[in-house]
């Protein structure tokens, strides 16, 4: 895969763990900010997007999957359940909620089980390659 954008970064912070990703990337939503979470993925990264499981691959894809939750103004909620690491990957298992407006006005509510696959890059943080938010139950 090629390498990132740019480091992933909110608040001039990065992800120093691939839990970190998981938490920076709730509050990229909850701060509506879509540069923010798509920075948080590799450039070439494939996302599988809540609610239709519709899949979005490489940055531009995912900043119109990620803006169109964020147009929702979601309050949203990530916490990691699951990891497996080893020589810069990792396998994390998530589970999220996330409330928000859909264009209608109407309270919206989404909850899931989430799979990431992240990668530690050169400069040391880490990015997310593969992100299944709407793992079956």
């Amino acid at each position: 895969m090629e390498g990132p954008l740019r480091p992933a970064t909110l608040g001039g912070m990065v992800a120093e763990s691939p839990e970190q990703l998981h938490h920076l990337l709730a509050a990229a939503f909850n701060a509506g900010d879509a540069d923010a979470a798509v920075a948080l993925y590799e450039r070439d990264a494939r996302l599988i997007a809540p609610p239709d499981r519709r899949e979005a691959r490489g940055a531009a894809e995912i900043r119109a999957a990620v803006t169109e939750t964020i147009a929702m103004r979601p309050t949203a909620e990530l916490r990691v359940v699951g990891k497996v690491q080893q020589d810069g990957i990792a396998l994390t298992h998530g589970r999220w909620s996330m409330q928000g407006t859909d264009a209608a006005g109407e309270r919206v509510s989404l909850s899931g089980r989430g799979t990431m696959v992240s990668r530690r890059q050169p400069e040391g943080h880490w990015l997310i390659a593969l992100d299944d938010a709407m793992v079956p139950e």
